[in-house]
Parts: C-alpha cells; structure tokens; sequence
C-alpha cells in the first residue's frame, strides 16, 4: 500500500478470549464470589498481565508452587493443566482444589494417558517449559518424548517405531506444528496421529485471520503478554503472511509512534488471553494518531462455551482441611 493512501484498521475477528480463558478467568472471579479472599491460583490463571493484576486487585493470590499455599485453603489450578503429581501435592497439603483446566488440554491429558497405556510412546510437539507442555508429559514421563520443533527430531529415540504418536501443546503455530509432524512422519512412517487436531480451535481461527489481514497490512499489532504462546505465535504468523512489520504489546501505550511511519494500513488483533478493553485501548491510541477507519474483518465465528469446574458447586470451605493423602 502507498503511505499517501488512506489510513485504516483492520480489525481481526474473531479475537480475544477463547471459551477455556473465559471459563478460567470467571471461575478465579467466582470462586472470589463464593469464597471470599484468600482465594490461590498456582501460576497465572492465563498468560496476560493485564488479567492477572486484575485477579489479584480483588483478592486472589498467585503462587508458583502448590506447597505455598497455606494447608487449609483453596487452591485454583490454571487454564494450561496440571501434572496427576500436583493434585497429589494438594491433597498432601489438605488443600481444597477448583481445577480450571481448558477441556482442550484435558483432552489432551487424556490421550497422553490412553496411547501410554496402549504402548506408545508418545511424541509430544511444544515448547520446553511452557506450563501445557509440563503437565501433559506428567501424565506418562516415562513415555512421552518432547519434540520443540522440526529439528528436534533427529534426536527422538523410542523403543519401537511401529508405536509412535503425535500429540501437541495446543497454541502451537498450526503451519509450524505441521512442518514437525511431516518430518516425524519421514522419521517414523508408522506415525500415529490423534483421533483430532489437537491445536486449539481458538488459535487456529485467529491465526486464519491474522494470515488474511496480514497480507494487506504495512503493520501489525497484536495485543498480547510475550508469555502468551499463541500471541507470540501471532506475530510470528503476520510476517509469515507478508506484514511488512508486526510487534506484541500488552497495552496501548506500548505502541511506538516511530513503527507508524510511512504506514498506511495497521492490522489488529489479539490472544485469547486478551480481554477486549485492551484491544479498544490500541484503537483509541490509533484513532488519535490519524487511524480513525476502523473494518473489521471476520473469518469465522465462535459461539463454544464451556461450563465452569464442578468444584464450584460444592462446598469448598467445608472441604479444605479435611482432604486426605489417602
């Protein structure tokens, strides 16, 4: 696009929150409800600053680790899963639990335990120490090889390669997730894959659009925290796509006046950890600075919604204490 022809916004839909954030963040806030304060959540509910310090402004209490929690309290586990050993922490520790799982990484979980007892070894494609990828290899460590990447390939040793699937973190890049997957296939022609895609349905819808969009932009924004996988997964996608330029911000005022020169068209989205009054916020900043034309661009839209954890119907207060390590 010329710098002299009009400015506008492309705005990608669908955007922000996915439905295991939502359920995640709304389970913290219920529990809050229910509860009261204390209410601890190990690691970040969901990888975004801007929600986290939102939770913590009305009560809850983040921890790394489940043996901070003091015995006696509730502990809430976050959207990217936790490893069978940490409900057993848990309980040690006659801690209440509301497990705030995405029902994506659960299904995840479940394959990992299903093809390890099967006798397959298991090859799971993510990143080393992404919260996801610890708590699925937890299911079967003594089966589960990681794979980071094509490259990691040549390394994988399994005890017989007639045995062998795939599995995945799900906030991979899709396209790059494939690339690993083709070449374990020439690697194991006997690879097997999951019964379905296990890249979530939130990241791939917005890595489509972000493609569409990036196409025509001179730059990208995305909202988004640099722990967040799939936002950073987004940058990388844009200027896989042909943006001339694409940064991650967590807010608005992050935004460098500087990456606006010469610019005519500015695509935004944001991760699905991202609450829509950042992504407003970037506009606003836009708006003011001459990128008043905002169109939005839809590919698909979403409607799934998943109910919030059981714990929540219960009586946590009553059983925070009692728990056993039987």
């Amino acid at each position: 696009m010329s710098a002299t022809a009009a400015r506008r916004v492309l705005l990608a839909a669908p955007r922000g929150y996915c439905a295991g954030v939502d359920r995640a963040v709304i389970t913290v806030e219920k529990a809050l409800e229910q509860y009261g304060s204390p209410i601890y959540v190990r690691k970040e509910i969901v990888h975004n600053k801007y929600v986290v310090q939102t939770l913590e402004k009305k009560g809850a209490i983040f921890v790394d680790e489940t043996e901070e929690v003091p015995e006696g309290n509730i502990v809430v586990f976050s959207a990217h899963g936790v490893a069978p050993s940490v409900h057993d922490e848990a309980k040690a520790g006659k801690l209440a639990t509301i497990d705030a799982t995405c029902p994506l990484v659960t299904k995840v979980h479940k394959e990992a335990v299903r093809f390890a007892d099967e006798g397959y070894d298991i090859l799971l494609i993510g990143h080393e120490g992404h919260e996801e990828v610890i708590g699925t290899m937890g299911e079967a460590p003594e089966r589960t090889h990681l794979v980071d990447g094509a490259e990691d390939v040549g390394h994988v040793k399994v005890r017989d390669e007639s045995k062998v699937v795939w599995l995945s973190q799900t906030t991979l890049s899709v396209d790059e997730t494939m690339q690993t997957v083709d070449a374990l296939k020439q690697r194991f022609p006997l690879l097997t894959s999951p019964p379905s895609d296990d890249i979530c349905y939130a990241t791939q819808n917005r890595q489509v659009i972000i493609k569409q969009i990036a196409a025509e932009a001179d730059l990208v924004i995305v909202v988004g925290s640099k722990n967040s996988s799939n936002s950073v997964r987004l940058v990388e996608v844009s200027l896989e796509a042909g943006a001339k330029d694409a940064h991650l911000v967590d807010f608005a005022d992050e935004v460098d006046e500087a990456w606006l020169e010469g610019v005519a068209t500015i695509g935004v989205t944001s991760g699905a950890s991202v609450p829509e009054i950042l992504v407003q916020g970037v506009l606003e900043w836009l708006a003011e600075r001459g990128f008043g034309d905002v169109q939005t661009v839809t590919s698909v839209e979403e409607h799934l919604q998943f109910s919030l954890p059981k714990e929540l119907r219960r009586d946590l207060r009553a059983e925070a204490g009692t728990a056993t390590t039987e």
